[in-house]
C-alpha cells in the first residue's frame, strides 16, 4: 500500500518528505527568490498545523499495471531523506571538499550542514534548525559575503549555480526545474570583478617552481658525507627557481627566473595574494619555499605535479595570441613549469571557461633595479612600517601618487617598487615628465580625459571571460572616447616639425606615446555600441531593478526581525530599513512601457520584433476603447499583474458600481470599493501575444549582447595596448604635477658609479614636517667613485637614519623615471638596493633582535655588487660595546675592499674612524649639536666632514622625558666612564 501512495504522489508532482529532518541550513538573501527547494516540481508547502487535501479526477489517473517501486522505507541508520536541492549541494561539498559551497536556491546562495554551523557565526547569520523550516534569509549583497570568506578567511569558495532543466533532463531528475553545478571556485589569487577588490592594486596569483631533482651535492661540490649545514644552506640558495604570475582581473600575466636567495624579495615585489606550490616539492628544497611563503603571509596552494609538464605551446588557448617560437627558447624550463601550473590551476578554478591572457612579459634581472624585501619595509616604499597598510601615508607611494586612473595607481606601484636599470627607458620617461612639466594646460586637458575613462585593463578582462554587461559596454565606450580625445590633442600638442617616427626613435616624447595608439578598429567597435545601446533605456531599467530591490530587501525586513540579530541591519539601506512596501509582490502591477537595454535599430530582427510590438499595441488600445465602451468605465485600462495575469482594471467607486451592475462576458477578479478586475477573452490572447514578443526582443537584445562582446575580444589587443599608453601618460602627468608641487628637478643618469646630489630632501619627511610648521634641513651627498663609502657619526636625532634613507629613496625616484626632491642629481645606475635600518625581532622563529640584524647584514655582504648602493644604520649595537664594534668595523672593512659599492654607514661607534682611517675611498661626515650657554641645544641636521665623538643620548632621553632623577644618575655614570664611553 505504501509504495501505490508513493506513485500516486509522484504522478501528481507532489512528493512526501519524512519529518522531522535535521538540517543546519544558511541562506543568504541577494534578491527575492523566484522559487524555493520546496517549490520544485509543484512540492506542497509544509505548513504547520494546516489541514491539506488533494483531488485528482479518475481520468487523469494512468491505466494499467503500475511498475513495481523498490521499498523506499527509511534506514534509520542511513539517515533521513532529503530534498533533491540538499542532496545537490551535499554532493558539490563531498566533491569540492576544500571549498565552502555556496548553493543557488532562486536568488539565494545557500549553506548547508556543518558549513552552515561553522561558517554562520562568522558571516554574522543565524543559522536555521528548526525542523519543518528550510531557512533564514539574510542581508543582502554576495560579495561582502565572499569578502569575508575569501579575503578576510582565505578560504575557497565553490559557486554552485542554477541551470534549467530542459523537457528530458526534466523527466530524468524526476521533474526537476533546475541542476546545481559549480561553475566557479573563487580563491585570494582568482578574483575577477569582485567588489571589495581594491583598485589601485593588481590580484597576482603566483607559481614558483624549483630545479627539479636538485643535487645538493653535485651543487656544492662535495661528497655528502663531508658536507656541513652551511654548506648544504648555501648550495640550496643557488637553486634555480622559476617564476609565473597573472592577475586575473587585468590578463597580465609575467614570468621571472631567480633563485632562492633572491626568491624572498621576489615575493614581497609581486605581492602575491595566493601562491602555489608543486606538491611533488619535498625534503629541504619544499621547507625553504613554503617557509619563505608563510613567513610573507601569504596564502600557500598545493597543486598536482603533473600540470607542471605542460610545454609553452599549451599554453596557446589560454592567451590572446601565442608566443611566438623564436620567444620560447627564452624562458628557463622553471619558468614554463611554473607557468603552465599556474594556467592548469586558472582553468581549474574557473571549470574551464574560456581565458584570454595577455602573452607572458619574461623579466630579468638586469632590466630592474632590485630593492629587497627589507629594504622594500625599511625604506616604506610601499607601506609605513607601522600601519603596514599599503599606498598609506607615509609611504613614498602615497607620497608621490598624483594619478586620477585606478590602473595608472597600479602602474605606478609597479614601477616604484621594481625601477628600471636601462637608460634608454628611464630617459623615454624623464623626457615626458619634462615635456609635460612645462605644458601645465596641455596637462589639465589630458587629466580631464582621464577622468572620464574607465578602468579598461580590468573592463576588457571581463569581456574575455564573458562576463561583460550592457554598463560594461557604455564604459569600454567612454574610454575609447577619451583614448580618440587624448589621441587629438597629443597630435595637436607634437611639433609640426617633428619627424615622424616611431618607439625610442622619436624625437618628441608625446610622439613615442601617440604612435602606439591603434585606433580605428575600436572606434568602429565604439560606433557599434553607440548604435545598439539605449543608455537612457538603460537608466531607466537600473532605476526599475534599484526599486525592485529595495521592495525585496524590505520584504525580507520581517525575518529580520523574527530572526536575526539587530547587527544584520547595519548593512541594509537606510531607505529599507523601515516597511515602505504595503503590497504584496503578487499584487505589484508592471509598468506599461518595458525598458529595453538595446535600440531598436540594433538589428533587422529587432527591428521587425519592435514593429510587431507597436502594431499589437495598437490593437490594444483599440480594444481599451471597445471595452471602455461595452462597459461604461472610462477608468477601465489593460494590465498584467503579477499572480493575477492579464486583467482588464477599473478604479474609481463610480466605475466600479458600474461594471458591477453591467454584464461582462468573462469571470470576474478581485474587487474592492474602489478598484476590481476581471478578464476578457480577447485581451487574455492579445496580452500572450505581446508577451512572446517581449520575449524574443529580449532573446534577441541578449543575442546582440553576445555579438558585442565577441567584437570587443576581437579588437582585445588594440584596446589592452591603447590602456597601456593612457597608463603611462596618467604616470607622466601624475610626476609633472608632483614636480611643479614640490620643486623636483630632473636627474641625470649614467652608467658611472657616482652618487652626486645637491640640496637633496626626503620627499615624504619633509612633507610631514611642513604640516607640523617645521622646516626640512637638506643636504648634499657626493658618495661615489672618489669618497666610495661615507662613514657618518653624529647626535642621536640629529638626522642621520633620515640623511641615509632620503639618497637611497632619491636613486629609486629617479630610475622609476621621476623627477627628484634636489637642486641637483647626477647618478649612476643603481642595480640593487640595500638597507640595514631600524630594528625588530622575530621571536616566533627563534630570532632575536640582533640576529634579525645580522641575517640582514649577511644578505648585504653576501650580494652587493659594485653598482648596488647599500645605507646601514647603526651596526652592532644590540650586543657588547667590544663586540659590536668588531662587527660594524669588518662589515665596514667588507663594503669597502670587497663589494666595492657605494656605502652610507651610520654609526654611534667613533672609533671607527680611528680605525678605518687608512681606507683609501672612505670618507668621515657628522651632524652636531648647537649648545647654548644657558644649558640649551638644538640639533644642526646640515652634515659637515670629521666626526663627532658625542651622542648626546642624555638630551634625547631628557626631550622623551625621563625622570630628572634618573638622568642625574647617568650624567655620573657617564662622567665616571670618561673617555671609554666613546666607543658607546
Amino acid at each position: 500500500m505504501r509504495n501505490v501512495v508513493q506513485r500516486y504522489h509522484r504522478l501528481l508532482g507532489t512528493r512526501t518528505w519524512p519529518r522531522p529532518w535535521p538540517i543546519n541550513h544558511l541562506r543568504c538573501l541577494i534578491s527575492w527568490p523566484r522559487h524555493s527547494p520546496w517549490l520544485e516540481a509543484g512540492t506542497a508547502i509544509p505548513i504547520r498545523g494546516a489541514k491539506s487535501k488533494t483531488t485528482v479526477k479518475f481520468d487523469d489517473l494512468p491505466q494499467g499495471a503500475l511498475e513495481p517501486i523498490l521499498d523506499t522505507t527509511e534506514d534509520e541508520d542511513k539517515g533521513p531523506t532529503y530534498p533533491t536541492v540538499v542532496r545537490q549541494a551535499r554532493n558539490n561539498m563531498r566533491k569540492f571538499d576544500n571549498c565552502v559551497v555556496l548553493t543557488r536556491v532562486g536568488s539565494f546562495y545557500e549553506l548547508y550542514f556543518e558549513q552552515a554551523t561553522e561558517y554562520g557565526p562568522l558571516l554574522n547569520l543565524k543559522v536555521a534548525q528548526k525542523r519543518s523550516k528550510v531557512g533564514l534569509p539574510s542581508v543582502p549583497m554576495l560579495d561582502r559575503f565572499l569578502k569575508i570568506l575569501v579575503q578576510d578567511l582565505c578560504k575557497y569558495v565553490a559557486i554552485s549555480e542554477e541551470f534549467a532543466n530542459d523537457p528530458s533532463n526534466k523527466v530524468k531528475s524526476g521533474g526537476l526545474m533546475f541542476d546545481r553545478r559549480v561553475t566557479r571556485i573563487i580563491t585570494p589569487g582568482t578574483l575577477i570583478d569582485e567588489k571589495f577588490m581594491d583598485p589601485d592594486e593588481n590580484n597576482f596569483l603566483l607559481a614558483v617552481q624549483p630545479l627539479e631533482h636538485v643535487d645538493v651535492p653535485q651543487l656544492a661540490g662535495g661528497k655528502p658525507e663531508e658536507l656541513t649545514g652551511n654548506v648544504i644552506e648555501s648550495a640550496l640558495n643557488s637553486v634555480p627557481v622559476g617564476l609565473a604570475w597573472l592577475d586575473l582581473s587585468t590578463g597580465e600575466f609575467l614570468t621571472q627566473s631567480t633563485n632562492m636567495t633572491t626568491l624572498p624579495s621576489a615575493l614581497a615585489r609581486i605581492g602575491a595574494k595566493e601562491v602555489i606550490l608543486s606538491d611533488g616539492l619535498h625534503g629541504s628544497v619544499q621547507g625553504m619555499l613554503s617557509g619563505f611563503v608563510e613567513h610573507d603571509r601569504r596564502l600557500l596552494t598545493y597543486h598536482p605535479a603533473k600540470y607542471a609538464e605542460l610545454p609553452i605551446s599549451a599554453w596557446a588557448s589560454m592567451l590572446e595570441s601565442p608566443v611566438p617560437l623564436a620567444d620560447e627558447a627564452a624562458f628557463t624550463p622553471e619558468e614554463t613549469s611554473a607557468g603552465s601550473m599556474l594556467l592548469t590551476y586558472v582553468v581549474h578554478k574557473l571549470q574551464g571557461r574560456d581565458i584570454r591572457l595577455q602573452p607572458p612579459q619574461r623579466r630579468r634581472d638586469s632590466e630592474t633595479m632590485n630593492i629587497d624585501k627589507t629594504s622594500l619595509k625599511g625604506l616604506e616604499v610601499l607601506a609605513t612600517s607601522k600601519e603596514g597598510i599599503s599606498g598609506g601615508k607615509g609611504s613614498l607611494l602615497h607620497t608621490v601618487r598624483r594619478t586620477v586612473t585606478r590602473s595608472g595607481s597600479r602602474l605606478l606601484k609597479d614601477w616604484i617598487s621594481s625601477p628600471s636599470a636601462s637608460l634608454p627607458v628611464i630617459n623615454a620617461r624623464l623626457d615626458l615628465v619634462s615635456h609635460l612639466l612645462q605644458e601645465a594646460q596641455l596637462r589639465e586637458e589630458i587629466g580631464n580625459e582621464l577622468r572620464r575613462s574607465s578602468d579598461c585593463q580590468r573592463l576588457v578582462q571581463r569581456f574575455s571571460l564573458g562576463r561583460g554587461d550592457a554598463d560594461d559596454l557604455i564604459s569600454l565606450l567612454r574610454t575609447i572616447e577619451t583614448t580618440d580625445s587624448i589621441a587629438a590633442i597629443l597630435q595637436r600638442a607634437t611639433p609640426s616639425k617633428s619627424p615622424v617616427k616611431s618607439g625610442f626613435e622619436a624625437t618628441c616624447p608625446l610622439q613615442r606615446l601617440s604612435c602606439r595608439f591603434s585606433l580605428d578598429d575600436p572606434r568602429a567597435l565604439a560606433h557599434r555600441i553607440s548604435s545598439a545601446i539605449d543608455e537612457e533605456g538603460l537608466l531607466r531599467n537600473h532605476r526599475k531593478e534599484e526599486t525592485e530591490s529595495a521592495r525585496y530587501v524590505s520584504a525580507a525586513q520581517d525575518v529580520l526581525q523574527s530572526e536575526a540579530s539587530a547587527a544584520h541591519f547595519g548593512g541594509m539601506p537606510r531607505a529599507v530599513r523601515v516597511k515602505g512596501v504595503q503590497q504584496s509582490f503578487s499584487e505589484q502591477e508592471t509598468d506599461e512601457e518595458d525598458d529595453w537595454i538595446m535600440r531598436r535599430t540594433a538589428s533587422p530582427v529587432l527591428q521587425g520584433l519592435h514593429d510587431s510590438l507597436s502594431e499589437l499595441r495598437q490593437q490594444k488600445e483599440h480594444l481599451t476603447g471597445i471595452l471602455r465602451n461595452q462597459t461604461g468605465a472610462q477608468s477601465l485600462s489593460l494590465r498584467y499583474i503579477a499572480g493575477s495575469g492579464h486583467v482588464c482594471h477599473v478604479k474609481g467607486v463610480k466605475d466600479v458600481r458600474h461594471t458591477g451592475r453591467t454584464a461582462l462576458d468573462g469571470r470576474s477578479g478581485r474587487a474592492t470599493k474602489s478598484t476590481r478586475t476581471f478578464y476578457n477573452s480577447d485581451w487574455t490572447d492579445l496580452g500572450a501575444k505581446m508577451d512572446m514578443i517581449k520575449f524574443q526582443i529580449r532573446a534577441e537584445e541578449q543575442q546582440v549582447l553576445r555579438e558585442l562582446r565577441e567584437q570587443v575580444v576581437m579588437n582585445l589587443v588594440k584596446l589592452r595596448r591603447n590602456a597601456a599608453v593612457l597608463d603611462e601618460l596618467d604616470i607622466g602627468c601624475a610626476f609633472a604635477n608632483l614636480a611643479e608641487e614640490q620643486g623636483f628637478t630632473r636627474p641625470m643618469l649614467n652608467n658611472s658609479r657616482k652618487h652626486k646630489i645637491i640640496g637633496g630632501r626626503h620627499p615624504t619627511v619633509k612633507i610631514g614636517l611642513e604640516e607640523g610648521g617645521k622646516a626640512f634641513v637638506n643636504n648634499d651627498c657626493f658618495v661615489g667613485e672618489e669618497e666610495r663609502v661615507w662613514l657618518i657619526t653624529g647626535p642621536n636625532m640629529g638626522g642621520k637614519s633620515t640623511f641615509l634613507r632620503q639618497n637611497a629613496l632619491i636613486s629609486i625616484l629617479a630610475q622609476t623615471g621621476c623627477f627628484v626632491p634636489a637642486k641637483h642629481a647626477e647618478l649612476g645606475i643603481v642595480d640593487q638596493i640595500f638597507s640595514r635600518v631600524g630594528s625588530a625581532d622575530d621571536l616566533f622563529r627563534d630570532q632575536s633582535t640582533f640576529m634579525v640584524e645580522m641575517l640582514e647584514t649577511a644578505v648585504i655582504l653576501r650580494q652587493a655588487t659594485s653598482r648596488s648602493f647599500v645605507i646601514m644604520d647603526e651596526i652592532g649595537r644590540g650586543t657588547t660595546p667590544e663586540d659590536g664594534v668588531a662587527i660594524a668595523f669588518a662589515c665596514l672593512h667588507h663594503l669597502h675592499h670587497h663589494n666595492r659599492c657605494r656605502t652610507l654607514f651610520a654609526t654611534h661607534f667613533h672609533v671607527l674612524a680611528e680605525l678605518a682611517k687608512d681606507f683609501e675611498q672612505l670618507a668621515c661626515y657628522c651632524a652636531d649639536v648647537a649648545e647654548g650657554t644657558d644649558g640649551s641645544f638644538s640639533y644642526v641636521h646640515r652634515l659637515r666632514r670629521g666626526v663627532n665623538k658625542a651622542s648626546h643620548a642624555l638630551k634625547v632621553a631628557r626631550l622623551a622625558g625621563l625622570p630628572e632623577p634618573a638622568i642625574r644618575m647617568a650624567e655620573t655614570v657617564l662622567a665616571r666612564l670618561g673617555p671609554a664611553s666613546a666607543t658607546r
